[in-house]
């Protein structure tokens, strides 16, 4: 409130934000899996629950003596999984409960500002503060802008698949935040070699970052996720 307040008369525009409860303390968490080809780059913690650490692929991992998780040199941050000692399988039961109520939510918020737009082929277009709606898939073929201000809040929700062309970009406009941004997906998620990827993905099935692509983001999946010499930033 006190930073509304500071700006005076600037008003957020779009749905209310997506809770993603403990999930967000994750750049990546999914159920059944991670795994990279070296070398990865990650900026935050990587979890896997209900599946073990042989979940996590690709990374050497290296066991804290504590039991509690274990790091990797891809990664600037911990990997859990649910195989390591307590507390963490707790904790990461709570997340991927967070994970799921936070797709639930963000799927069934309604009525959308926008439907089915640009048919799913929406290369090319400013995207502005608002609820989407797709009922099918959606393909970025060119680069896309998401511009609002930085209160201003995305939920972009695609019934199919989300698939973003090689070297292609979501481009962040007027001061729009990743953090702020959505895209909950029921179809795989595919962002090809050399793309960039702005926003919170929430995905009912995988996310894949193919060799290069780069994300200011969050990949959680309720299946699984895999990186090809990818970066990650949450």
């Amino acid at each position: 409130m006190s930073f509304l307040a500071a700006l005076g008369s600037v008003v957020a525009v779009g749905p209310l934000p997506v809770n993603l409860g403990t999930a967000g303390n994750y750049a990546i968490l999914a159920e059944t899996g991670v795994s990279t080809v070296p070398p990865s780059a990650i900026t935050g913690s990587v979890g896997v629950s209900p599946i073990a650490a042989t979940g996590l692929t690709g990374f050497s991992l290296t066991l804290d003596p504590t039991g509690q998780f274990s790091t990797s040199g891809q990664v600037v941050g911990e990997l859990f999984a649910a195989s390591y000692a307590a507390p963490t399988p707790t904790i990461l039961i709570a997340a991927i409960h967070d994970m799921v109520a936070a797709y639930n939510d963000a799927t069934g918020r309604a009525p959308p500002n926008f439907s089915n737009l640009a048919n799913g082929a929406i290369g090319g277009l400013v995207l502005a503060p608002g609820l989407y709606n797709w009922t099918s898939g959606v393909s970025i073929g060119s680069n896309v802008t998401i511009a609002g201000g930085i209160l201003d809040t995305w939920i972009f929700q695609v019934s199919g698949t989300l698939t973003i062309a090689g070297a292609k970009k979501m481009v962040l406009s007027g001061g729009a935040l990743a953090s702020n941004i959505v895209w909950v997906v029921a179809g795989a998620v595919t962002a090809g070699a050399g793309s960039h990827v702005e926003g919170v993905i929430l995905g009912k099935t995988s996310i894949t970052l193919q060799t290069g692509a780069t994300a200011n983001s969050r990949l959680l999946a309720q299946t699984f996720v895999a990186l090809d010499t990818a970066t990650v930033t949450n």
